[in-house]
């Protein structure tokens, strides 16, 4: 029984052994950090960026109000859509339903804001549309 736990001793050191060499192999492998990357881990790092700066300018919030527009309809007919990029320039777009007919309105939106006066749909549309 002395002999197996001498044994199991020994294989249970050498495994230590192994895994000490393995880890320095790899912490060696990997370099000095970022600057040790492959050039296309840096490509792809410029890339990402590049995304990230065009999406900014994507109209990616947005956010839809339905309304009852006048008393004696119901269903929430009525609706107004605000579409806006990250720095809140976009449109906000509302349909207006009747019994005999429907308007539509765009209305240009710039930081958030709009220099036409908004009704409150299209601003709780906006409100919502706002990310954070």
């Amino acid at each position: 029984m002395e002999i197996v736990s001498v044994l199991a001793l020994v294989v249970a050191s050498l495994a230590l052994l192994l895994t000490v060499v393995a880890l320095r192999r790899t912490q060696r492998g990997r370099g000095a950090g970022a600057d040790a990357l492959p050039d296309d881990v840096h490509g792809l790092r410029q890339e990402v960026a590049a995304l990230k700066r065009e999406a900014g300018d994507a109209l990616r919030h947005l956010a839809v109000v339905r309304y009852d527009a006048f008393g004696d309809m119901g269903g929430h007919l009525s609706w107004s859509l605000a579409l806006l990029d990250d720095g809140g320039h976009g449109v906000v777009v509302t349909s207006i339903h009747g019994r005999s007919e429907a308007r539509t309105y765009a209305k240009n939106i710039s930081g958030w804001a709009c220099e036409q006066q908004l009704s409150p749909e299209e601003e709780e549309a906006i409100t919502h549309a706002r990310p954070g």
